[in-house]
This record gives structure tokens, sequence and C-alpha cells, in this order.
């Protein structure tokens, strides 16, 4: 929906509108060509978000699919193979970049709510063999997209971590909204960071930035991934007009988050009492709200009607699902309204 239209929007966290903060930065960025590595605002972007994360260095891409098939491609090689949880977005929803651009196998192990388990990720590496690709690289997703927002567990993460290297196996995390993360359980995103090679993290999504993402991780990860990020054209020259609005968001949009995911609680909690929706509340643990329709004469597909025909905006993720996510510019009265709305809508 366009700027300015009455819709309470439920259907992403990605629908934000950038704040005057953000585009007042946007107008006054100093820019340079960020492929010769002169953009002074992208450069500030970048070590903002490696010191954020504790790593030692950091790359903007214009978005968080590009993160992670550079991040793909730079831990594996074709023929190689890489684990990762058979609801996550790189495996559902990257267009199959992992072999259309890089030859990569992928080896999906099914988790709980989209957390996979330690001993299921040991089991499933594979040393080397004359008949089988090698595994390089498992990659988990904190918080979880279809799982519902879960976050891994530090200590999860931290033995996933252990037994990965012990194998001679990167890993790579997909922290699209790792500050969500952090905010929901107060631990530090560079804590959750530091069980990975590398994370990739959106800036377009909770923080509400207009565009961008950031992969971080060591110096020479970084400066190898540079490269594939100029292979898969994203050398994007005076880059800085755009990273301002991520330094804003990265300073500024944070410590809100709390405020999203009490109002995805608030959500969530409503629809749990209303007649023909299933939800599993311990699944709500961030700002995405995932629930089934299980009524005789509504289905998903009717209540995304009926609502969008109230100005109501969701999501309908599968037959009888459908997801909502709190963000910046859903209040508290918006989710009331939407909580009233779906009501209605499921009467027959």
């Amino acid at each position: 929906m366009g700027q300015g239209e009455s819709f309470v929007d439920l259907r992403s966290d990605t629908v934000t509108i950038p704040t005057e903060v953000m585009r007042e930065a946007m107008r006054s960025a100093v820019v340079g060509d960020d492929v010769y590595g002169e953009d002074p605002t992208v450069n500030r972007l970048e070590s903002l978000a490696a010191q954020r994360l504790g790593k030692e260095a950091a790359l903007y891409v214009p978005s968080g699919t590009m993160g992670n098939q550079v991040a793909l491609m730079t831990h594996a090689g074709r023929g190689q193979e890489v684990i990762l949880e058979e609801t996550c977005h790189i495996y559902n929803f990257s267009v199959g970049g992992p072999a259309f651009l890089s030859g990569i196998l992928t080896r999906t192990l099914r988790g709980t709510y989209g957390i996979l388990d330690p001993e299921e990720v040991r089991q499933a590496i594979r040393g080397e063999s004359l008949h089988t690709p090698g595994t390089a690289l498992i990659c988990l997703e904190s918080p979880t997209n279809r799982g519902g927002g879960t976050i891994y567990p530090l200590s999860l993460l931290e033995e996933i971590f252990k037994l990965a290297h012990h194998a001679g196996v990167g890993v790579h995390l997909d922290g699209a909204r790792i500050f969500n993360a952090a905010m929901a359980t107060g631990v530090p995103a560079a804590e959750f960071a530091r069980c990975a090679d590398s994370i990739m993290f959106c800036l377009s999504k909770s923080l509400a930035a207009p565009i961008g993402s950031l992969v971080a991780g060591s110096r020479e990860l970084i400066h190898r991934a540079r490269r594939f990020r100029k292979l898969l054209g994203g050398g994007m020259r005076q880059a800085g007009v755009i990273a301002a609005a991520g330094i804003v968001a990265l300073e500024t949009m944070v410590e809100r988050l709390r405020e999203d995911h009490e109002n995805a609680r608030l959500l969530a909690e409503g629809l749990s009492k209303i007649e023909g929706i299933e939800i599993d509340l311990k699944r709500v643990q961030t700002n995405i709200v995932i629930f089934a329709v299980r009524h005789p004469k509504v289905n998903a597909s009717i209540l995304t009607r009926r609502l969008r025909e109230e100005r109501i905006l969701v999501h309908q993720i599968s037959a009888d699902a459908i997801r909502c996510l709190t963000h910046k510019d859903v209040s508290r009265d918006d989710v009331l309204q939407a909580r009233e709305t779906i009501h209605k809508a499921m009467g027959t």
C-alpha cells in the first residue's frame, strides 16, 4: 500500500516508511564511490555494524537475499553441501539461489518451529568421500521466519558452532531480525553473532530503513565477500545516500523493538480467544504471529479477503495459515482494531 493510505498493514515489517530523521540523513549524506571504497557514509555504516555484532568487518548489500547468497558463495564451492532447516528463508524464498548461483547442494533437516537439534546436525555432516558431497556450511536462521519468530537459545547456537568447527565446517547465521532476538532475550546481538563465522542482518525489516542489509565476519571473509557482491551486481557506487538511513536505523530503532514484541503478544493473545483460530503462544517470541484458521465456514483465504475489505492487510502463507508482523507503523490501537476485525470476520 502506498504512503498515506489508511490500512493497518500486518503483512510484513518490510512495509515500514522511513522516519523523518532517516529522510534528512539521506538528503544530507556525504557520498563517494563505494566500489572504490570511498563512500564515507557506507564505510561508517559497515564499521558500526561490525562493532554492534562484535565482528572485524561488515559489507553493505542491497538486500538480505543478496547478503545470504554472498555469504554462501564465500563459504562453499560448487558441488559442496550446505545444511539448512527445511522452512528457512534461504531454502524456500531465494528463488533457488544456492543452486543457480553457486552450484551448491542443499540438505534440509526438520526442526521444531525452525530450530534445529544439534545432534541431528552432527549426524547430517558429511565427511570427505569419493561418492558424496562434503558438508561446507551450516546455515541457521534466528529469529525464524516461518517458525514464527522463534529464537535459537544461545546455548544451542554455541553447541552447533562448536560441533561444526570440530568437523571443519563453517556456520552462517541468517539473522535478518537479530536485533529482535537481542531485545526479546536480553542477549546482546554480538553474543549471538559470536556463534557464527558470518551473519547477515536486515536494516529494511524491523529497523525500518528503506533499503539494505549487512554481512559481517572476519576481515578475510568480508574481503572475499566483496568480490561476490560485485559479481552479483551489488556495487552501488554513491550508496551513502541510502546507507545514511541504515546508520539512523542502528542508532535509533533498536530499543523500540520491544514495543513491536508487546504488540505481537497483544495480537496473539487476542487471537487465541477467537473460535476457529489456532495459535501456539509459545511461538510468539518477537514480532511475528502465525496462526491457523480452522473453521467449517471460514478458511484462510476467506478471512484474508474479508480483512482486506476492512482495510486490514495480512499475509496468507499456506492453505490454512496466516502470518502477521508488527512494526513501527502499527500502533497498539491498530492491533486492537485488527483483533476486533478478525473476530468479526470469523463470524458467519
